[in-house]
């Protein structure tokens, strides 16, 4: 019964973080060119997991690109700089990365 109930407090956690994480990227405008599974301005969150699949220090790389934006990545329109912090960008790439 004890496994049950940690294994069910566990899931509430991570449902928990998975939903702020979506809030966060919501908050900081993420989503207006950015969607889990289709392209809008910006390759889908899933797209991104496809591309970055085995990367060593995928999640880091991701936290920099968010936070300091990149061009050429995915064609000419550059992804600016967000305003995020450290922990933010990294909450982000998480929770991108956890998209499969």
């Amino acid at each position: 019964m004890k496994k049950i109930v940690v294994a069910a407090i566990a899931a509430l956690a991570v449902t928990g973080v998975v939903q702020a994480s979506e809030d966060l990227a919501k908050s900081k405008n993420c989503m207006t060119c950015h969607a889990v599974d289709k392209k809008i301005v910006g390759p889908s969150y899933k797209d991104i997991v496809a591309k970055r699949a085995g990367e060593k220090g995928v999640e880091a790389a991701l936290a920099g690109k968010i936070k300091n934006g990149s061009k050429n990545e995915w064609g000419q329109v550059p992804m600016p700089p967000n305003n995020v912090t450290d922990a933010e960008a990294a909450t982000l790439a998480k929770w991108v990365l956890s998209l499969k």
